[in-house]
């Protein structure tokens, strides 16, 4: 699969970006010390070429703000143009629930981002495409075709090997859109960084990008996080969809892209 995925990605990237000067291999994070061999350290202005537009291509509404909000909200800052494709609503996170039923976490959960989005003082054109939940990869190539891409756009996409099903479609639809228009794509880890969930072993000898973000952006993101009430909240007896070891994971400074 790797080999079918790497056809995907680009033979030739368009503007791509300067020789970027490696730091020396740091070590993981006492929450990622299994995650990676080799890790190097970059910044948000070294990884997106001025005049280049971010496109994130986001899988379900929080997985753009869980992984890489903080770079977003530098990025943003620095006068990027930001663009967030929502693949699907979000509405199958809490199965058979009496309160959160997909109709009202299909109303809720955009909302959930937008509030997330103003905390964080990204401003970002959003486009939804409507796709289920849980079902992308039924609709893989569809998604490669509608996602609007150009050829100078950085996409960054929830990794192919991240542990869900939406997110590794995504990944390929993405990472085929990219190879159609000649963009650069970049995949970023997200339920893959929680060291209890079964992905995290994957990332063990990949070589991973820290991007060093400012601390006013890790905090903007921390307080972002806690819009998404529908997540972060008990359903009753059940307990939240977003545990506190993975909020925990992702509030840690510095966030993490593939080299």
């Amino acid at each position: 699969m790797d080999a079918v995925i790497e056809s995907y990605k680009p033979r030739t990237r368009v503007h791509a970006p300067a020789p970027m000067p490696w730091a020396a291999p740091m070590p993981a994070s006492p929450s990622r010390a299994t995650a990676a061999s080799d890790t190097c350290l970059t910044t948000p202005d070294r990884i997106v070429q001025p005049g280049s537009r971010v496109v994130v291509v986001a899988p379900h509404p929080d997985d753009e703000i869980l992984a890489i909000g903080a770079t977003l909200a530098a990025l943003s800052q620095r006068g990027h143009a930001i663009l967030v494709v929502a693949v699907t609503d979000g509405e199958g996170s809490h199965p058979g629930s009496a309160h959160w039923t997909s109709d009202a976490l299909r109303s809720i959960r955009p909302r959930e981002t937008e509030a997330a989005l103003r905390q964080l003082g990204v401003v970002a054109d959003i486009v939804r495409l409507g796709l289920p939940d849980g079902g992308v990869a039924r609709h893989e190539k569809e998604l490669a075709q509608l996602l609007p891409l150009g050829s100078t756009d950085t996409v960054f996409v929830p990794w192919r090997h991240d542990g869900h099903a939406d997110h590794e479609a995504c990944a390929r639809a993405a990472l085929a859109a990219c190879r159609t228009v000649g963009a650069r794509c970049i995949e970023f880890p997200v339920w893959a960084l929680v060291p209890s969930h079964p992905a995290h072993a994957r990332l063990a000898g990949r070589v991973m990008q820290r991007i060093d973000v400012a601390p006013e952006f890790v905090q903007a993101k921390c307080h972002a996080m806690a819009a998404f009430a529908s997540q972060v909240h008990p359903d009753g007896a059940t307990p939240p969809v977003l545990t506190v070891q993975a909020l925990d994971t992702w509030k840690e400074d510095g966030e993490w892209l593939f080299a």
